[in-house]
């Protein structure tokens, strides 16, 4: 538990960077919703195996924001 990664502060990034961040955090997170949306107009099996893609998308576009570290497996 102590093998932590030191935390990012919010101060070592300009104000508009972290804006810009979380437009294109933003933007993505809204382009993997309509992409997912737009397979279900295709066909239903299409839109579900979308919507299981886009889980892990956007749990990863998440913890992109977030800034979590990476952990390595012991």
């Amino acid at each position: 538990m102590s093998q932590f990664a030191p935390r990012v502060d919010v101060r070592d990034e300009p104000p508009m960077g972290r804006v810009q961040r979380r437009l294109l955090q933003i933007a993505f997170a809204a382009l993997t919703v309509f992409a997912t949306a737009w397979c279900y107009q295709i066909h239903v099996g299409l839109g579900l195996t979308a919507t299981f893609l886009a889980k892990h998308i956007l749990v990863a576009i998440l913890a992109a924001g977030l800034r979590l570290p990476i952990r390595e497996i012991k």
